[in-house]
């Protein structure tokens, strides 16, 4: 993958780890120096530039000499390292670097050639900066956790390098790799932007998607385990609504129930069609509306995507350098109001899932509901044995700490620095918190997947549709079913292991 000035990443780009080299034309590197070379005049004629010959936010009023540009650029990134919290992956630490090249390539940020190919370099050879997850407001961009790739670029702090934790000094001397010097404005121009609430927002998608769509897996297995009717899912129904995700997840759910004996149709079809009259009519909501509820997810997983690939697509950084116009704009692009709001989103959007499942999963242990599974799915009906009893409590324990984190951040903005930054997104906040719920959900939905094989052992796995029986099979060789009280957390571990995975996706 090329960058330049033109280059337009797509979000599924980001995921594909390719590699990623800065373009060598002649006249993309012109490009570039022009709009250094542009600012560095306006600083030798004396023109004070915030960030360039002032100090920053509301020590903006001070002004340097062009001596001191350099000096300025240097102490930015330095009293900017006071990053706090558990450190991001170097997946996240990747995915910023790459953001900030490609916003940088566009040539309306004032930086050299010089700085680009540092930033390529860092992505070449693998070094990624360890950078603290909490401290960015997100405005003026994520400063904090940016200034750590500015410290990296400079031979300071500590970076991930071949899978260990290094000082980056250690690494440019092992490498040959001489610490940059930052020229006017380059520090800033690494610093305010929107990188790592772009970044940690891109990867927890990622994550997120194959959740929804084992949970997906999971909703079909209820359809036939609950001997449900899947009317609900027919595709009248939802081309009478033609809402994108609603139509997609009611055909996944579908396709994966195709071949069951088990739903409503089928078993009167196959086998006891004089039971109908004592299956429900219609079912519960929690299975009725199962594409409504997760296709409003879908659609907004999709504007999450689109909303990102155009932050990261775009210059988010201050002040905006147009030397082709003559111009220099002061301006707020480093504001992280779409991610900040894509994410808050989500947030409600893993809220809404964590609860059906837990609505789902309470359906299918109960025994006034699952239509002659037993309480709480025992296969061993001694009154001294207790099932899936305790396994909903943790289900429904995580789903409340899913549920509970919905807040929107961006409604805690925070006045910071005195009162220069009184109105700012809270992006990274916002993508933190998301990326928070997922491990919680994804151990629901081992829980979840636990249960549907303990359902399969009581109605039989032949009667089951080829997804189920592939599943169950698969869950099997992990977990065994439970005929004696006995702990499950590393069963829940070894299935949400596989759930990461992608398996059951």
């Amino acid at each position: 993958m090329t960058i330049d000035n033109t280059t337009q990443i797509s979000y599924k780009d980001f995921l594909q780890n390719k590699q990623v080299k800065l373009s060598k034309n002649p006249k993309f590197i012109d490009f570039i120096n022009a709009g250094h070379h542009f600012l560095l005049d306006n600083i030798r004629k004396g023109r004070p530039i915030y960030g360039v010959t002032t100090g920053f936010g509301e020590a903006g009023k001070n002004y340097a000499s062009f001596e001191e540009a350099e000096e300025l650029q240097k102490n930015l990134y330095s009293f900017h390292g006071c990053g706090v919290g558990k450190y991001l992956s170097e997946k996240v630490s990747r995915l910023m670097i790459i953001a900030r090249l490609i916003s940088l390539s566009k040539g309306k940020s004032g930086i050299s050639y010089d700085l680009l190919k540092r930033l390529e370099l860092l992505l070449d050879k693998k070094i990624y900066p360890r950078i603290p997850s909490q401290g960015s407001v997100g405005a003026s961009g994520d400063l904090t956790p940016l200034s750590y790739i500015a410290a990296a670029i400079a031979g300071e702090r500590e970076v991930y390098y071949k899978g260990e934790t290094r000082k980056t000094s250690e690494v440019y001397k092992k490498l040959g790799i001489k610490p940059y010097n930052f020229k006017p404005k380059e520090a800033l121009a690494i610093m305010n932007g929107t990188a790592t609430m772009s970044a940690v927002g891109i990867d927890a998608i990622e994550r997120f998607e194959i959740i929804l769509n084992t949970a997906e897996t999971f909703m079909a297995s209820i359809y036939e385990l609950l001997l449900c009717d899947t009317t609900p899912l027919e595709p009248f129904v939802h081309e009478s609504k033609p809402f994108a995700g609603q139509i997609k997840t009611a055909e996944n759910i579908l396709r994966k129930c195709q071949g069951s004996q088990l739903t409503h149709e089928a078993f009167s079809r196959y086998e006891n069609f004089h039971l109908e009259k004592e299956l429900n009519i219609q079912d519960r909501y929690s299975i009725r509306c199962a594409p409504q509820v997760l296709g409003v997810i879908r659609d907004n997983l999709e504007l999450a995507k689109k909303w990102i690939e155009t932050e990261v697509n775009g210059v988010n950084d201050n002040p905006l350098i147009d030397h082709i116009g003559g111009k220099i704009y002061t301006s707020g692009n480093f504001y992280g109001g779409y991610v900040a709001h894509a994410m808050d989103t989500m947030r409600i959007c893993a809220g809404n899932l964590a609860d059906i499942l837990d609505k789902e999963f309470g359906l299918l242990v109960d025994h006034k509901f699952n239509k002659g599974l037993g309480e709480s799915l025992k296969l061993n009906k001694k009154p001294t044995h207790h099932g899936f009893k305790a396994m909903q409590i943790t289900l429904s324990s995580l789903s409340a700490d899913v549920m509970m984190n919905t807040v929107p951040a961006s409604l805690n903005s925070r006045p910071t620095e005195s009162h220069n930054q009184d109105k700012v997104s809270m992006g990274a906040t916002a993508a933190l918190n998301f990326a928070k719920q997922l491990p919680d959900l994804t151990f629901m939905l081992s829980i979840a997947l636990i249960g549907v094989a303990q359902a399969v052992d009581i109605r039989g796995k032949d009667k089951c549709s080829p997804i189920l029986q592939k599943n169950y099979t698969i869950i099997r060789k992990e977990a065994e079913k439970i005929i004696k009280d006995r702990r499950m957390d590393l069963d829940i571990q070894k299935i949400a292991k596989m759930i990461k995975e992608g398996v059951f996706a």
